[in-house]
C-alpha cells in the first residue's frame, strides 16, 4: 500500500525536491504552498496551507484524510530565513520567524498527530538546520528557531512513542535553493556599527547557498527515513566541514570554538 505523505513548503527548493522524489517512488504525495499555482509543473498534488493560519492547516489535513483515509508521513519543511545583527533586527520580525519555523511546525504536527495516533503508526520529519547547532553571527535568530525545533522534537518523540509514531529531525546544511530570496534581511544601515561585518557575511551566506548541495540529497535521506523501522533522532545532511563543525563544538572549549567561527566568518 502506497504511503500517504504531506510535505509542507513544497512549491520550491528542498520541499519540492522531497515531494517530487517520493512521488517518483510511488508514494501518494500532497505538497503545500501558501498560494498554489502552476499545478501542472508538479508530479504531486499541491494544496493550500499557510503554517501561520490554523484553519488552512486543518483544512489541508482534513482534505487528505477525506481522500485517503490515513496519513503516514508528515515532512515539516515550510520555513523562512532571517539575517541581521541581534541589536538591529526588529523584534516583530524575530517573532515572525519563530511563528513560522517553530510554532508553525508545531501546529502542523498537532493537526497530524490525532490521525497517526488512531492508526497507531506514522512518521513526522522536522526539517531543521545545521545552523541550529550553533549561534551563527548575523543568523542568530534563524539558528535559534531551528535549535528550538530540534529540542521540541526530542520531547515530542518521547511523548508519542507509545502510539507507534516516530518523530525525527533532519538538519540540512547549505543547499542550492532560493531560500535567500524569501529571507528577511535586516537592512545594512549606513550608520550601523555592524555595517562592514554584516555586509561581508551577507555576501558569504549567498555564496554558500549558491554553491550548496543538490536538494535531491535531502530527498534521499527523507525516503530512507520513511523506510526505516526505528529511525535515528537526528540526521545531518551537508558537507564534511558542516557536519564536522558540530563535532568540534562538542569537543572544543567554548572560546576556542568561538574563535574558529569568527575566523570563518571574517570577524
Amino acid at each position: 500500500m502506497s504511503k500517504i505523505v504531506l510535505v509542507t513548503g513544497a512549491s520550491s527548493g528542498i520541499g519540492k525536491a522531497i515531494a517530487t522524489f517520493l512521488s517518483a517512488k510511488g508514494y501518494i504525495v500532497y505538497g503545500t504552498s501558501r498560494n498554489p499555482k502552476n499545478e501542472k509543473e508538479f508530479s504531486f498534488e499541491l494544496i493550500a496551507l499557510d503554517v501561520l493560519k490554523l484553519d488552512t492547516i486543518n483544512t489541508a489535513v482534513n482534505y487528505i484524510l477525506e481522500k485517503e483515509g490515513r496519513l503516514d508521513v508528515l515532512v515539516n519543511n515550510a520555513g523562512m530565513g532571517i539575517t541581521g545583527p541581534v541589536e538591529e533586527t526588529p523584534t516583530d520580525e524575530m517573532r515572525a520567524v519563530f511563528n513560522t519555523n517553530l510554532f508553525g511546525a508545531i501546529d502542523v504536527m498537532k493537526a497530524a498527530l490525532p490521525q497517526m495516533r488512531k492508526q497507531n503508526a506514522g512518521t513526522i520529519i522536522n526539517v531543521t538546520s545545521i545552523a541550529g547547532y550553533m549561534g551563527l553571527p548575523f543568523r542568530g535568530l534563524y539558528s535559534a528557531t531551528k535549535a528550538a525545533l530540534e529540542i521540541v522534537t526530542e520531547a515530542a518523540r518521547i511523548e508519542v512513542k507509545n502510539f507507534g509514531i516516530e518523530i525525527v529531525n533532519v538538519a540540512p546544511g547549505d543547499f542550492a535553493t532560493n531560500i535567500a530570496a524569501g529571507r528577511y534581511h535586516t537592512p545594512v544601515f549606513e550608520n550601523s556599527a555592524y555595517k562592514e561585518d554584516y555586509q561581508t557575511n551577507l555576501d558569504l551566506m549567498d555564496a554558500h547557498v549558491g554553491g550548496g548541495m543538490n536538494p535531491l540529497e535531502m530527498a534521499k535521506i527523507v525516503y530512507k527515513i520513511t523506510n526505516t523501522k526505528r529511525p535515528k533522532i537526528h540526521y545531518k545532511v551537508g558537507g564534511f566541514m558542516e557536519k564536522f563543525s558540530i563535532v568540534l563544538k562538542r569537543i572544543l572549549p567554548d572560546k576556542v570554538y568561538e574563535k574558529l567561527l569568527m575566523k570563518h566568518y571574517k570577524l
